[in-house]
């Protein structure tokens, strides 16, 4: 699960243009990871899974991401730390590079993630970690269907939608319209509060943060310039002749 900055705060750039101020900024589950727990959850109300394992790689404050997949309906999390500079050069390879590990270590056969943060944009991660897996994937899922080994993915693509049938062990990722997230009801809260969450650093699985990429700088957008009113499509097109843009 990945950890966004709440849409609706102002983001700052730093100073030094090496990224956004994210001090004093609160967080939550990014909506597609959400979605994805959600589906996760399903399964397992299904009796088509065995456990369902939350994870979350950051700082201390991802605990709360975990806590809130816990009271969704999730067994158990995982929090893997990454903090300071590693936090800051956390990519998708490294995130994929820490879940295949622990794919491998938990003997797990599907992996389910959501197919993009909302603050970066990526969409990465799921097709590196099969990738790393040498696992199937089905991606952009907007629906699930566990047949036995096989699962019947529904993806959204650009045309309209594909079907495909992958076989396990395989990777999913949940795309916008696959299930709508339930609300954690207050008792699920106090339960989630007493489940387990287990603690380990990327070295504990054998995993190098290294980051091969480099931000050279940050800028904020240009600010947009106020829009003109016109009385008739003549006078549009000769505002846009005017402004060169026919």
């Amino acid at each position: 699960m990945n950890c966004n900055p709440i849409f609706f705060f102002q983001i700052r750039v730093k100073p030094d243009r090496t990224g956004v101020v994210t001090d004093g900024v609160k967080h939550s589950m990014n909506p597609f990871c959400e979605i994805a727990v959600e589906e996760a959850v399903r399964l397992k109300e299904r009796k088509l899974v065995k456990e369902v394992i939350a994870v979350s790689c950051g700082p201390q404050q991802v605990q709360e991401t975990i806590r809130t997949a816990l009271a969704m309906g999730a067994d158990r999390g995982i929090h893997v730390d990454v903090s300071g500079k590693d936090y800051e050069n956390l990519g998708p390879l490294q995130v994929s590079k820490i879940l295949a590990a622990l794919a491998k270590k938990e003997d797990a056969s599907l992996v389910v993630l959501g197919k993009q943060a909302i603050d970066d944009d990526n969409n990465q991660t799921g097709q590196m970690t099969a990738a790393m897996l040498d696992w199937a994937q089905g991606t952009f899922a907007s629906e699930v269907v566990i047949e036995g080994d096989k699962i019947k993915v529904v993806r959204e693509i650009d045309g309209g939608l594909e079907t495909i049938q992958i076989k396990m062990p395989a990777v999913v990722t949940a795309d916008l319209r696959l299930n709508t997230p339930r609300y954690a009801t207050l008792p699920n809260i106090m339960k989630a509060k007493k489940k387990k969450i287990d603690y380990m650093k990327p070295s504990d699985l054998g995993v190098d943060l290294i980051s091969r990429i480099e931000v050279v700088s940050v800028d904020e957008p240009p600010q947009r310039e106020a829009g003109v009113k016109v009385e008739s499509v003549e006078d549009l097109v000769s505002k846009l002749r005017d402004s060169g843009r026919i």
